[in-house]
């Protein structure tokens, strides 16, 4: 009797668990740590470096779930292959797989850098740079040719570094950049930087190139830069820094037609000929710059004695000059401007016209006044191993314009008055002392850029402030 007892007991219990296991909440069980990890390759058909091959389909196998991202950006296949029958290359599950359509040339190293493509499927972690290789000789080669590619005129890299590619050519004729395609090219990252893997002995032509299809130089204003001399690829090829320039610079767009172009809805553009004041904020007059009038488009006929800079007793003031610009938009007023003092810039009805003898729709009076000496700094910069047999001019830059700039004669560069704020500096080496940067030539002519050193730091200016710095070069 008791041990029926006892085995009616223990059946409720488990009756019990199982009612209570049933109303319960299932959670499915913790995911665990996020993975961080990149995908790893596992194995390959023909193993990777492997020599005495002759591949027609090659076969990556991963760790985990792959997919390519952007392969055809991303990869750089070494030597470049044919355009007609590119390699084909596409991702399934744990596979990579690359199908050869060209006939591969014999004793030859192969390889495929995937850059930033492979990335695993559930959290995206990238096999950075990863570089698959065989040869089809009986050695591999693994020469290695690295460094920088710098913009010439303001020492920094490529802004977009997608944007130019570096190439190597085996034809050391100039002409070869512009007629042949390269043999090898290599990618940027975002510091400027290029690698290329597995080269052979030898000497090439270096080049930056815009990266487009063709891979070649043929347009002056395309960004570009070549190496002085052939570089001997070998097992210590030294690092390099190219700099990279436009010879020819792009026209900027042309200022607005004074033409009357219709617009939707059939309404026609404003036939107001107009103008906004520049160097002029709140009513005050910056003591180092010109006061400038902005036309709303080009100026035909310019009168400038109908352009007066008076006292506030509209009495002439005497020393001033009233010019306009080569773009015949722009008309400055230039004077020696009195810290505090008030002035009167009488514009007269007629003292401008567009090419349809449209004048101002009134004449016109500015009222402002001078800064004063304490709303700017004093700066001095002094350098330490600045090279003076260069010619080094200082840029001073703000928003990647160059608002100051002066040659260096001594190692120290002072103003009295500066305009508060955050400013970049530059060295200019000024190889033929005309104070400002020139491009490079190729091939006709052929030389390199004048090249732009970039401090690093800013030089910050404040007001009423004497503003010290101190830049070793």
């Amino acid at each position: 009797m008791k041990q029926l007892s006892t085995a009616l007991l223990l059946l409720f219990i488990a009756m019990k668990m199982m009612a209570v296991s049933s109303c319960a909440n299932i959670l499915p069980p913790s995911g665990g740590p996020r993975d961080s990890l990149p995908p790893r390759l596992v194995s390959a058909i023909p193993r990777d470096s492997a020599v005495n091959v002759n591949p027609k389909t090659i076969t990556l196998v991963f760790d985990e779930y792959v997919t390519l991202q952007n392969a055809f950006s991303n990869l750089v296949i070494s030597p470049i292959p044919g355009t007609a029958n590119p390699p084909q290359v596409e991702s399934k599950l744990r596979t990579i797989t690359i199908r050869i359509k060209d006939t591969l040339e014999a004793n030859t190293t192969y390889s495929f850098n995937f850059g930033n493509a492979i990335q695993d499927v559930n959290e995206s972690n990238v096999a950075k740079n990863f570089v698959y290789a065989f040869s089809t000789g009986p050695k591999m080669d693994y020469n290695t040719y690295e460094g920088k590619v710098i913009i010439a005129e303001t020492g920094q890299s490529p802004k977009d570094s997608s944007s130019v590619i570096v190439i190597l050519h085996r034809n050391l004729n100039d002409t070869a950049v512009a007629k042949d395609n390269p043999r090898y090219y290599a990618t940027l990252n975002g510091s400027g930087e290029f690698r290329f893997n597995n080269l052979p002995d030898g000497n090439f032509a270096v080049y930056v190139v815009s990266n487009r299809f063709t891979k070649k130089y043929t347009d002056s204003t395309d960004m570009f830069a070549f190496r002085t001399t052939p570089v001997n690829i070998g097992p210590n090829t030294p690092r390099d820094t190219l700099y990279a320039f436009e010879e020819v610079k792009r026209r900027a767009p042309g200022a607005a037609s004074s033409a009357i172009r219709p617009l939707t809805g059939g309404r026609t553009e404003d036939r107001r000929l107009r103008y906004t004041g520049e160097n002029i904020e709140n009513g005050m007059q910056d003591l180092l710059s010109p006061l400038r009038l902005n036309f709303n488009r080009k100026l035909f006929g310019f009168d400038s004695t109908k352009i007066v800079l008076a006292d506030t007793n509209f009495v002439p003031l005497r020393g001033y000059a009233v010019t306009l610009d080569s773009t015949r938009t722009k008309v400055s007023i230039s004077n020696n401007w009195k810290e505090g003092f008030s002035y009167r810039l009488l514009v007269s009805k007629d003292a401008v016209a567009d090419s349809l003898g449209t004048v101002l729709a009134k004449a016109d009076t500015i009222h402002f006044a001078a800064k004063k000496e304490l709303d700017y700094g004093a700066v001095r910069v002094r350098f330490e191993n600045l090279d003076l047999s260069r010619n080094p001019v200082l840029q001073i830059v703000q928003n990647d314009k160059i608002v100051d700039s002066a040659a260096l004669t001594s190692n120290e560069f002072q103003r009295r008055l500066f305009r508060p704020g955050s400013y970049d500096l530059r060295i200019l080496y000024d190889a033929n002392k005309n104070g400002k940067w020139d491009p490079g030539q190729f091939p006709r002519n052929k030389h390199q850029p004048e090249i732009v050193f970039l401090i690093k730091g800013q030089l910050a200016v404040r007001a009423n402030w004497d503003n010290d710095l101190r830049v070793t070069l």
